[in-house]
């Protein structure tokens, strides 16, 4: 009963309760609601009352160490289903970051027996002494020790016992030497099949010693120069116990990273080659950043081989090979059999549209069956012609695209970046109407110049929609502002929706591509402040014409896409307020990986809080990459990405950008998932160290993959800074790149 106190300060309620609990209940609505409760409680099944194999379905999709140390405990039945053989035989703890070592080694010790295939790949946290406990897997056939802590040995102890091993993922770091291998190890090594070898040092690696391999994965990541600035040898000591063993390969594949000592090693396997020619090779790329020299009658006995006896269906040569300069480039793109071909990657060749159609495509004879195609920087690959009377601006020929389109009615990875497709203007015809027949696509990269309304049509647009779009309109860098007005284009969705605007090329080509789960769209001209081992680059250069007609509108369009895992936008200067993000971040629920880079004005981010209301409601999002000049990491912003549960990753490039050190301390208490924090801006090196050991000193118990990188950007010393980034980090999120097509699918298990 309450206090005649409280009844004197509200004798209203007092007697409004009264009048209720004086009404007798209705017979009929309690009957209805006890019939509801009983329905309830029929529909609701415990989990345990499905069947097995409903359970293990769903079991599979619980990471290893969460099932064996922690669901097994639930119930009887749970341990039993818990190590069945198809649950226990596949372990995979590739970015399972929050696992630490004591768990890893507590997983292995239970079910080591039973592990078929074993994938530790990116688990750099791991101890030398938890990876020693591999040994105990005494029944793998497949295992991945990518990023892993790897000496000779440590392989030659791990490898003598598992004798039945198959497949084979490492790497060879500085001091591994080959020497050191037992008889038992070389015997394991000469049954294994499979190979991935990344390269830190300038060495054979395991490679000499399987004799049998059929699939060969070689990444070849060598710095140039010591971390005391000695320059490094690329070269290799050539003899008959370290040739390399090419007969049975079906599958060779070599990615360099820049540097000339990458070349120079690279150059010694490629050597061998034209010695013990494969007889049964499908699969054929080489991907060389810049100019590959060629290795003279080693290389030419190569391809002379290349174009006579072998029939592909995944190939990508350097560059230079099929350039103007290369001793064999007139003919070898038509002498190559292409037999069913899946994968076909030409990025930044030299090549044109009648080559594409003719050479390549083939009058669609042999193509059908390509699902990944890469025409990255393929600047006249859209151009009937590339003489020097044609320029890389000019008008696309749509009899190119038409070809294409026709042709490989099976595409699913796309990639046309880093060029200026131009449709012409007042065509009735236009490349994103074309693409829309492709209706399988599941990534697709497109600069950002190629999706812009033709002119003709813009002027069609309502005055609400239309921005100012001359070249005076949008500033190009960093300079003088000018002034553009204020943005009509609403930042609330249902304002949004209820524009009503005409249809769009891009929106059409969005609503015919329901499946795609990546889309880059990347300005032609845009490089990032983070190249791969140079300084920060200082200079940019302006991005086209064209793409300052590609607005918000455009942006807002995107959200249509509801399967959507991955965006990368760059480059777009005709971005005011950012207002489209918002309905990519409400609409877009599946939404995993989001870069941005150098959206808008460049002197100020106006689209920050349009960004900071679309990371509320990016629920599953788990990489998130900024990259923009006069960026300012504050206190409203963390606080928005805060609300991202599932971020595990993130990466801020800004030249003269600043942050906030007790928001960022606060951010990564707030988001425990979080393992990596990479922020190069334009604070001082004293305030980047000092937030750098916080972090570190603050998290790095509780969470052992943790990775912190935090410099200026201009600092002389980044490179060196860059090379102790784990791998597997910095080629998925710091170091920007067009990633649609880059590789062929399932090149790796």
């Amino acid at each position: 009963m309450e206090s005649g106190e409280e009844q004197e300060q509200d004798p209203e309620l007092d007697r409004k309760r009264d009048r209720e609990l004086e009404q007798d209940p209705d017979p009929d609505q309690e009957r209805d609601r006890e019939l509801e409760l009983e329905q309830d409680q029929g529909e609701s099944l415990n989990l345990t009352e499905f069947s097995d194999e409903i359970l293990l379905n769903i079991l599979g999709f619980v990471p290893s160490c969460d099932l064996l140390l922690n669901v097994r405990k639930v119930s009887r039945k749970f341990a039993s289903l818990c190590v069945d053989k198809s649950l226990v035989s596949c372990v995979t703890l590739h970015k399972e970051y929050q696992e630490s070592g004591a768990k890893v080694t507590s997983l292995l010790k239970e079910i080591a027996s039973d592990i078929q295939l074993l994938k530790l790949s990116g688990c750099y946290w791991l101890s030398g002494s938890t990876i020693d406990l591999v040994a105990k897997c005494k029944n793998i056939l497949k295992l991945d020790l990518t990023g892993c802590r790897m000496t000779s040995l440590r392989l030659s102890k791990m490898l003598s016992v598992l004798s039945n091993l198959r497949s084979l993922a490492l790497d060879v770091s500085q001091g591994f030497d080959v020497g050191q291998l037992s008889s038992e190890c070389k015997a394991t090594l000469g049954k294994v099949t499979e190979l991935k070898q990344t390269l830190f040092t300038p060495s054979y690696g395991v490679v000499p010693c399987c004799t049998n391999l059929e699939r060969l994965l070689l990444y070849f990541e060598i710095p140039d120069r010591t971390r005391e600035g000695e320059m490094l040898s690329g070269q290799l000591m050539v003899g008959q116990s370290n040739i390399p063993h090419y007969q049975n390969l079906k599958v060779f594949y070599a990615r360099l990273s820049p540097g000339y000592v990458n070349q120079e090693v690279g150059r010694f396997y490629l050597s061998v080659l034209s010695i013990r020619t494969p007889e049964n090779l499908r699969a054929f790329i080489l991907s060389v950043p810049g100019i590959f020299v060629d290795t003279g009658c080693s290389t030419r006995n190569f391809l002379d081989c290349m174009t006579k006896n072998f029939s592909l269906e995944a190939l990508q040569l350097p560059r230079s090979w099929l350039n103007g300069s290369s001793l064999l480039h007139s003919s070898l793109l038509h002498t190559i059999t292409l037999s069913n071909p899946v994968y076909l990657n030409f990025s930044h060749c030299i090549l044109s549209g009648c080559q594409l159609s003719h050479q390549i495509i083939n009058g669609g004879r042999n193509v059908q069956s390509l699902v990944s195609l890469n025409l990255s920087g393929c600047v006249h690959c859209l151009l009937s012609d590339c003489s020097i009377f044609r320029k890389a601006k000019d008008d696309i020929d749509f009899d190119v695209v038409e070809a294409l389109v026709n042709c490989c009615p099976n595409l699913k990875h796309l990639n046309l970046s880093a060029a200026h497709h131009h449709s012409p203007e007042g065509a009735g015809k236009h490349l994103c109407l074309l693409l829309a027949r492709l209706k399988r696509l599941r990534s697709l990269s497109l600069p950002v110049c190629c999706i812009v309304q033709s002119a003709k049509n813009a002027d069609k647009l309502p005055n609400h929609a239309v921005l100012a779009v001359g070249a005076q309109s949008v500033r190009r860098g960093v300079g003088k502002k000018v002034r553009i007005g204020a943005p009509t284009y609403p930042n609330s969705i249902p304002e949004q929706l209820s524009l009503n605007l005409p249809p769009t090329v891009f929106g059409t080509l969005l609503e015919n591509v329901p499946f795609l789960e990546e889309l880059e769209l990347i300005g032609s001209s845009f490089s990032s402040n983070v190249p791969r081992n140079e300084p920060a680059i200082r200079n940019m250069q302006p991005p086209c014409e064209r793409a300052q007609r590609v607005r918000d509108e455009e942006l807002a369009l995107i959200g249509q896409l509801p399967r959507l895992r991955s965006l990368t936008l760059a480059q777009l200067p005709g971005i005011l307020t950012g207002s489209g993000l918002i309905g990519i971040g409400l609409k877009c629920q599946q939404l995993r990986t989001l870069s941005l880079a150098n959206l808008g004005l460049l002197g100020k981010v106006a689209y920050m809080p349009a960004l900071c209301e679309m990371l509320k409601h990016c629920k599953q999002l788990k990489d998130l990459r900024l990259e923009q000049p006069y960026l300012s990491a504050s206190a409203p912003f963390f606080q928005a990405l805060g609300h991202c549960s599932s971020l595990e990753r993130f990466c801020i490039v800004s030249r003269h950008g600043t942050f906030q050190p007790d928001a960022v301390l606060s951010f990564m208490t707030k988001c425990p998932a979080v393992i990596m924090c990479h922020m190069f801006t334009g604070e001082t090196l004293v305030a980047c160290k000092n937030l750098q050991q916080a972090l570190i000193q603050g998290f790095q118990t509780v969470r052992p993959a943790l990775n912190v990188a935090i410099f200026p950007l201009l600092y002389e010393g980044l490179a060196d800074i860059i090379r102790d980034v784990p791998m597997m980090h910095l080629d998925e999120i710091t170091l920007f790149k067009s990633r649609v097509a880059e590789d062929p699918l399932h090149l790796w298990w």
